[in-house]
């Protein structure tokens, strides 16, 4: 029997040099430039450069691909080791070569790109020559690909698609935008005519494309085939954000009991007050609740599939959400003004915190499928009653007993004032 809740102490060295790295070498340039891992400019790629080429030298580049597309092959379950560390810097998922949307993207393209479609984009991504976007949701029906409206039509040796686009992150920034329309998906270049990224959202972007032409080879997958692609890029996508939530509901935990042990009110360090010990206590006990549920999940994909595993995937993305926002609250809270101002990460992880209910599917939807896939497996009861109906399952417990009763009335007394005893005649 399997049954371990340690790590290999091989890769506890590899994760205790990424601790140190992100700490002393990433966090200081996030500080000072902001975003710099995603500037073209010469003088900031001197700085992130040099950062990258440690990570690959310690074989942790791109550490969701198996080896064969340039990755170490390490699995799920590391990469949610990982991650929990890379999750507190906003950088360090770009450095380490493991940025949303990327990731999701360069999954499919793994899965279901033509070598050429590989070489040509693919490659380039794992290499962050170039950036990409993932554009699914539509104005009018968000994420329900039943109500999308935008298309591909073939003309000749091209496909020319319309329809319009809501909340692509990092679209306004990226070389490749990948486009769900209702026949396929699509790899459309940002430059291409047609485009057009509006003002705002100034992060998660709105595009139309209007009379947009990519050659017939800018297909990814099968023709009709979106809603299969989009389902594998999704499930990734949701457990690796559930994976980097963890690391912002830790972050957000030290700096609550840092502060609990800083600060004085009403007579005695705030530690000794019983609300804030009981928001240190649910804390404690949520995140590490969270975690166990995110490890199972990601143990469950390495050893079957992430179709499998929808379930639990599901599951995650919602309760990722409700524990980053109630955790972040209680830091907050701890942290009176302070908390309320952009002088530290709280305010910033509180503000984004409902975008984690939002993106890749509303809470409420996966709520509908976990409850939907659980109910599979039970069956209503026959009759009347339920099954933990006391008086029918000691009727029928009962019949176990039938030859003990018949040799000795004593028995059946004795078992007859018990049941009275518990209420069950």
């Amino acid at each position: 029997m399997a049954w371990d809740f340690s790590t290999e102490p091989e890769f506890q060295e590899q994760l205790d040099w990424v601790e140190q790295f992100c700490r002393e070498e990433i966090e200081p340039l996030e500080l000072v430039f902001p975003f710099a891992v995603y500037m073209r400019d010469p003088k900031m790629k001197a700085l992130v450069d040099p950062l990258k080429a440690q990570v690959k030298e310690k074989g942790l580049w791109a550490i969701f691909l198996d080896k064969e597309l340039g990755g170490p092959g390490f699995g799920q379950l590391k990469l949610a080791l990982l991650n929990e560390i890379l999750g507190r810097y906003s950088m360090a998922p770009a450095i380490f070569g493991c940025q949303a949307p990327d990731t999701g993207n360069m999954e499919i393209l793994a899965a279901y790109g033509t070598e050429e479609q590989k070489e040509r984009w693919l490659y380039p991504l794992m290499n962050q020559e170039i950036f990409s976007a993932y554009s699914m949701t539509e104005p009018q029906g968000g994420s329900d690909p039943n109500l999308f409206k935008t298309t591909a039509v073939k003309d000749g040796d091209e496909w020319v698609i319309n329809g319009e686009k809501w909340f692509t992150s990092n679209g306004r920034n990226a070389d490749i935008l990948v486009v769900m329309c209702t026949n396929g998906m699509f790899i459309v270049p940002r430059e291409t005519p047609g485009v057009e990224v509006l003002p705002f959202p100034n992060t998660h972007n709105h595009i139309r494309y209007t009379e947009v032409r990519v050659p017939l080879d800018h297909l990814l997958g099968p023709e009709d085939g979106a809603k299969v692609l989009a389902q594998r890029r999704l499930g990734g996508g949701r457990i690796h954000h559930a994976m980097r939530a963890i690391a912002q509901c830790k972050r957000a935990y030290d700096m609550m009991c840092e502060r609990a042990l800083s600060r004085e009110s009403h007579g005695k360090i705030i530690a000794e007050h019983q609300m804030v010990q009981s928001a240190i206590a649910d804390s404690y006990a949520e995140i590490n609740m969270l975690r166990l549920l995110v490890l199972w999940t990601a143990w469950t994909i390495d050893n079957s599939s992430t179709q499998a595993s929808r379930t639990q995937i599901a599951a995650c993305k919602y309760t990722a959400a409700k524990v980053l926002k109630d955790v972040v609250y209680r830091a907050i809270h701890i942290y009176g003004s302070l908390g309320m101002t952009d002088l530290t990460p709280l305010h910033a992880m509180w503000s984004g915190s409902p975008a984690m209910s939002v993106m890749d599917g509303v809470d409420e939807v996966h709520k509908v499928t976990v409850a939907r896939n659980v109910l599979k497996d039970y069956r209503p009861h026959e009759g009347l009653w339920p099954t933990e109906y006391f008086p029918a399952k000691r009727e029928e417990a009962r019949k176990k007993f039938a030859d003990a009763f018949a040799n000795d009335p004593e028995l059946v007394k004795y078992a007859d004032f018990m049941a009275r005893r518990a209420g069950g005649h």
